[in-house]
């Protein structure tokens, strides 16, 4: 008799799966458009760029993003935070595209928040069937799930290849495997290339609020044409988006006649894209006194602390490098090891905003610039939001 209840128990479940399955694909039917949004750096503000272009087109875009803080935008451009109940799962996506089915979406744009490489696979598969799939790059980051080296994550992204599509992306150099990706799945790909790169001028840059990249404006223009908008019409949309949290602002404040201008670049925790936040923060703003680089760290991210602390003694030399966070010791060795002297090195693990700030004062001449990166999380997001409630932003 209890085997016989269990069985009924079992069918009962795998029959309510079945019918939750077939009512989530019903849901994907009635959007003709869906795009799925992957990559290492970039994804939100892609996701933001499209989503943007696209109501601005006239067509009813819905976009949800994982980013710094996880938000659904409807069509109306409106901001609701993702309720996560149990923490991030990757199920939460098939709420959002009921929600947006339910109303009406012509179009969803859809981060991708899975990491281990077989749910990036499922979840194009299974739960999106993206209709334009996009990864903005692969760089060496999440090396513990998607490692251990950079080809492993490109591999990894390529899980979210979608089938019998179009798979659009700005990489560069891994080309062959994104080719390789595309034909086992029946799919385009469609390479931004640097002279559509080049296309996006200067003058288009500076309708931005914030600090975006001609990559990411290149890439989601070039979806937003195949989906029929009007390049002049994308960028005017584009130009209406509200950065994401973990986007690169600049805030300036005038603290008793010293002038602080700080940059967040937090979001950007691989090497690569900090060390050219880093630079461009530099380039811009040759003229101040001294310039301190303020790193967040995580000890749930060794990895990454190892890889920022092996990089940076090859960059710019900073006045003065303020490690903030936990396990700050890990990249502070790598980066003494590395041959930075130990007393630009300030290790302000355990302080409090107002600690950091403060840290910041001490340290700063007339002018500074103080540029942000290696983790949006915890203290990062604290700083960027003291910054935000007591400067202008600048950019």
């Amino acid at each position: 008799m209890f085997f016989i209840i269990l069985l009924s128990l079992v069918g009962i479940l795998v029959l309510l799966g079945v019918i939750e399955y077939a009512a989530h694909v019903h849901y994907l039917k009635k959007i003709p458009i869906r795009i799925h949004v992957n990559g290492t750096r970039g994804k939100s503000s892609v996701t933001r760029l499209i989503a943007a272009a696209l109501r601005e087109g006239g067509i009813k875009a819905f976009a949800k993003t994982t980013g710094t803080l996880p938000r659904v935008i409807t069509d109306k451009a409106v901001e609701y935070p993702v309720f996560r109940p149990i923490g991030a799962n990757i199920i939460e996506q098939l709420r959002i595209v009921a929600f947006v089915s339910k109303n009406g979406a012509e179009a969803l744009v859809i981060e991708c928040m899975a990491l281990q490489p077989h749910l990036q696979s499922l979840t194009e598969l299974r739960m999106i069937r993206s209709t334009h799939g996009v990864i903005t790059n692969a760089r060496p980051d999440h090396l513990d799930v998607m490692g251990p080296d950079e080809q492993d994550v490109a591999l990894a992204l390529l899980g979210s290849t979608p089938r019998n599509s179009r798979l659009y992306t700005a990489e560069r150099d891994y080309v062959d495997l994104f080719d390789m990706a595309c034909k086992d799945r029946g799919t385009t790909m469609e390479l931004v290339t640097d002279e559509e790169v080049g296309e996006v001028s200067d003058e288009d840059m500076t309708g931005f609020a914030y600090v975006e990249h001609k990559e990411n404006v290149a890439l989601a223009l070039r979806v937003c044409a195949d989906c029929g908008v009007d390049r002049a019409v994308a960028l005017a949309g584009m130009h209406k988006v509200k950065p994401d949290n973990g986007a690169m602002l600049e805030y300036e404040l005038d603290y008793f006649g010293r002038r602080l201008l700080f940059i967040n670049g937090f979001a950007a925790n691989d090497p690569e894209s900090s060390k050219i936040i880093w630079d461009l923060a530099k380039e811009r703003h040759p003229s101040l006194d001294n310039c301190i680089m303020i790193l967040n760290m995580r000890n749930d991210r060794p990895d990454r602390s190892r890889q920022i602390g092996e990089a940076i003694p090859s960059w710019t030399r900073a006045s003065k490098y303020i490690v903030i966070g936990s396990g700050t010791h890990v990249l502070i060795e790598r980066a003494v090891g590395g041959g930075i002297e130990p007393n630009l090195f300030i290790n302000g693990e355990g302080l409090d905003v107002d600690g950091i700030f403060e840290t910041i004062l001490d340290h700063a001449m007339q002018s500074v610039l103080i540029v942000g990166i290696g983790n949006i999380k915890n203290e990062g997001l604290d700083l960027v939001r003291y910054f935000r409630n007591r400067s202008k932003i600048v950019k």
